[in-house]
């Protein structure tokens, strides 16, 4: 019968020989039960080079230098595509694992850039933590034998161990720099297309609808429009049995990293907000969202949006501009639970006209759905500093339906009358808007500009000696600080001129919107959202005795409306 060699790799917790020992080899198995432990790495940048570096090459000559040598209990230790910069693989820190545990007496690898790219690391583990665990490290090319402390070739090996640093620092670069070439060209840099697209078969660089799993997207925008929060939204697709985006994608054969979750359907939060903040899904690609530190550090870190590139219009949209935008409103506003439990569709919406402050949503003490109410939440806290705003949630509800319904109907009878007079009240309310924001944000750039230029002096200053360490940490922090909260202020501030320069735009996007609720018979939420930006509601009045009550509807994009002057016209 003919021995058969193995070449698979061994799960080193079941330590089993990889091959069938010979006579001398079986007499060295009596005089220890300590493994060799074959370590192979391959990354995705060492596979370009070729099949030298192939993991089954580095098996096959790991191994036969250990039956050479008579080395007993060969074990493989495998990690197949990871890089050599980090040295948190699975198959390094299982060996890791047997060396601390006192099972491991020698360790094999093809040469010392297998071990690891970095030279500090590597240095540590191949003149401490092996050395103290007793275990001899061999590096086959680089001719590295810890058994051997007097061999010239071990006196190299921290120059060695550099230059391998020093080849994973300039492929870094190149990487770095190809990736940064493709990500101003609009090329995306994700490897995989967003959950909801699929790569084009003809340009695998384009993404196109896959139709299945954007109709979960546009649930999942719609549920959030509806004023469901992520874990409602999460536990409404679980109930529904969809598979989460994992599940559906190992379903259809694509590859993914991520493990299949146990419960296919196990929809969890952060992936319905992962889904929601996405701006990939209103057909434009975003690149450069996250960042590394360096070679070393492979922690993803998000860019400030300042720092992103984005560019419009590269593939269909599932999501409308002005849906996505919405959502991220709606996700910054935290909807008040009364005790009950019980929100409103209107939380987050309403303001007092006198204080400007929240709303806040209530009920009494029966906590019927009918004794729900609305009060201003500075008279909540702090009754002498504004009045009682207070307004029932049904009565609400009447106001603005019947507020839509009028809107809505005038635009369908007098809708180029409409678009001249709401051009005219948005020209005159934003000039002024315009002039103000553009003063704040030169004053703004103005002053970034000196605190450049005030931390390059104390910076000077501190290099001089003529000011203290402590006092430049703390001036640098106080700059740094006013800095970070200017720079923020000046991107609202742009944001809020490119929207005031829209404003025909914004006209028509909401005749759109209002053509889709003409007739209107109920108010529900996902129209409430699609319409209204904000509802300001006036202290209650008495007039021949009875309670009369106004509120302020600012619309999404167009703000107020003068619909009373309008209707006065048309009457006219």
């Amino acid at each position: 019968m003919t021995n058969t060699t193995n070449f698979d790799t061994i799960n080193p917790t079941n330590l089993v020989l990889t091959v069938a020992p010979s006579k001398e080899e079986t007499e060295m198995l009596g005089a220890t039960e300590k493994i060799t432990a074959l370590y192979c790495r391959l990354s995705q940048e060492d596979e370009r080079m070729g099949e030298s570096l192939s993991i089954e090459n580095q098996k096959s000559i790991l191994l036969q230098y250990a039956k050479e040598h008579h080395f007993p209990n060969p074990v493989f230790f495998v990690d197949d595509g990871f890089s050599g910069t980090n040295y948190d693989r699975p198959g390094f820190q299982s060996m890791l694992e047997q060396v601390e545990s006192g099972k491991v007496g020698i360790i094999l690898c093809k040469d010392l850039s297998r071990l690891g790219r970095n030279s500090a690391l590597t240095g540590l583990y191949t003149n401490f933590t092996f050395p103290q665990n007793g275990v001899r490290f061999i590096a086959i090319n680089d001719d590295f034998d810890s058994a051997d402390p007097n061999s010239v070739n071990n006196d190299f090996a921290g120059i060695k161990n550099w230059f391998n640093e020093f080849y994973a620092r300039d492929t870094s670069r190149k990487i770095r720099a190809v990736n940064k070439a493709k990500g101003e060209r609009g090329v995306p840099l994700t490897t995989n297309a967003p959950y909801g697209y699929v790569k084009d078969p003809e340009n695998p660089k384009h993404w196109i609808i896959d139709p299945e799993a954007a109709k979960v997207v546009k649930h999942i925008f719609d549920l959030c429009m509806e004023g469901r929060g992520p874990s409602q939204i999460a536990n409404q697709l679980k109930a529904e049995k969809v598979l989460t985006p994992t599940a559906y994608q190992k379903s259809h054969g694509r590859n993914l990293p991520n493990a299949v979750p146990e419960n296919p359907c196990g929809w969890n939060c952060n992936t319905v907000v992962h889904i929601l903040e996405r701006r990939e899904y209103t057909g434009c690609t975003v690149n450069f969202k996250t960042y590394t530190n360096s070679v070393w550090d492979k922690k993803q870190r998000l860019n400030p949006e300042e720092k992103q590139a984005v560019f419009y219009d590269t593939h269909e949209a599932i999501i409308p501009e002005d849906v996505f935008e919405k959502v991220q409103q709606i996700r910054e506003q935290r909807h008040r639970k009364t005790k009950s439990g019980r929100t409103s569709m209107f939380s987050g919406l309403v303001f007092c006209s006198d204080c400007g402050e929240k709303l806040y949503y209530g009920a009494t003490n029966n906590y019927k759905t009918e004794g729900a109410f609305f009060e201003c939440s500075l008279h909540w806290k702090h009754k002498e500093k504004c009045g009682a705003h207070f307004i029932r949630e049904k009565v609400l509800n009447h106001l603005v339906l019947r507020h839509i319904q009028l809107v809505t109907g005038y635009i369908l009878r007098h809708q180029q009358h409409f678009i001249s007079v709401m051009e005219q009240h948005l020209r005159v309310e934003s000039s002024e808007k315009m002039k103000i924001a553009r003063k704040q944000l030169e004053r703004n750039e103005k002053r970034i500009s000196e605190l450049k230029r005030l931390f390059i002096k104390i910076y000077e200053d501190n290099a001089k000696g003529k000011l203290s360490d402590e006092r430049f940490d703390m001036m640098s922090q106080t700059y740094e600080a006013e800095q970070k909260q200017l720079e923020a202020e000046v991107i609202t501030l742009r944001k809020d001129l490119e929207v005031q320069q829209r404003q025909n735009e914004n006209i028509e996007q909401f005749i759109q919107k209002a053509h889709k609720y003409v007739g209107i018979e109920e108010l529900d939420p996902y129209a409430l959202r699609e319409l209204v930006k904000a509802i300001y509601v006036d202290a209650p009045v008495k007039v021949n005795g009875k309670r009369t009550q106004h509120i302020h509807i600012q619309y999404d994009g167009i703000g107020f409306i003068p619909l009373e002057e309008l209707l006065k016209e048309e009457t006219a």
